[in-house]
This record gives structure tokens, C-alpha cells and sequence, in this order.
């Protein structure tokens, strides 16, 4: 039997944190058919945001990675979830949407949101971790955060 994700995450020293419970009037997930349809995660760890600003101003492109990045754990957290806790029932990453909240002249949206593509790639590998994107700049994002991504996920 092939390592499973938990023993993937443990080689890359990576913890999941809780899936965060919904700040507004939604869920955190929807299951339809095969797919989970998480929602907009923003770089909150144990309660705390982690991320607050503006990159090109307050925070800098690598921040801004890292806060994808953090983004991307409550998304395989969230997914885990859905899964009851099987992270090995995941089949593809189908599709990342990631706004950076940053000033009118960044155009490294890209780069930023690589902070959770690359986990992806890093945690589930090829071609499961491999998705379509999207990222792109917001003039602001809830509660100040610097990014926020939300995910499309086969499982089965």
C-alpha cells in the first residue's frame, strides 16, 4: 500500500489546522455529487488572522505567499472534512479562485496565490495536486486579510 496523505503531510512537517467554522450567513463546504465546493478561506490559524494588509503597501509579495499558503491548509482542512476526515478519498484539486488584496499597481497576483498552488502539488502531487486558477487583485478583502482562496475538489 502507497503512503497515504497523512504520512505526506507528516514527511513535509505540516499540521492542518481545525477547519475554521463559517464567519457569516454560510457554510464552510458544499458536497454535490463528487465534488466539494469549499468557500473563500482567508490565513486564519487557531482563531487568529495572520495576514492583515495590502501587498505592494503593508505586506510584500512573499507575505503574500505565505498567507496563500496558510489559505490552502484551511482549504485541505475543510476538504477533510467534507471527506469525514479521509484526506486519501481526494482524487483531483479541480480548481483554485484566489484574491490578493493589493495595491493598484501589483501585478504579481500570480506569485501570491503559488503559496497555495504549490501546496497542492506539494501535499497531494501529479497530477492530483495540478488545477486550473484563477488570481486575481481586490481593492479590499474581509476583515482587512490579505488573501483569500477557495477551492473546487473531486473526491470519491
Amino acid at each position: 500500500m502507497g503512503a497515504t496523505i497523512e504520512d505526506r503531510l507528516a514527511e513535509l512537517g505540516i499540521e492542518l489546522p481545525a477547519p475554521a467554522a463559517p464567519a457569516a450567513n454560510y457554510v464552510p463546504f458544499v458536497v454535490s455529487g463528487n465534488l466539494i465546493f469549499v468557500s473563500g478561506q482567508i490565513p486564519v490559524l487557531d482563531g487568529d488572522i495572520k495576514f492583515k494588509g495590502r501587498v505592494g503597501d503593508d505586506l510584500t509579495a512573499d507575505d503574500g505567499y505565505a498567507a496563500a499558503r496558510l489559505c490552502g491548509l484551511n482549504i485541505i482542512a475543510q476538504a477533510g472534512a467534507a471527506c469525514g476526515g479521509d484526506l486519501n478519498r481526494i482524487t483531483r484539486v479541480v480548481k483554485l479562485g484566489g484574491f490578493v488584496n493589493s495595491t493598484a499597481d501589483f501585478t504579481d497576483q500570480p506569485k501570491v496565490i503559488n503559496g497555495a498552488s504549490d501546496l497542492m502539488a506539494e501535499v497531494f502531487g501529479e497530477p492530483t495536486g495540478q488545477h486550473a486558477r484563477f488570481a486575481v487583485s481586490a481593492p479590499s478583502l474581509p476583515l482587512g486579510v490579505a488573501v483569500e482562496v477557495d477551492a473546487v475538489i473531486e473526491f470519491a
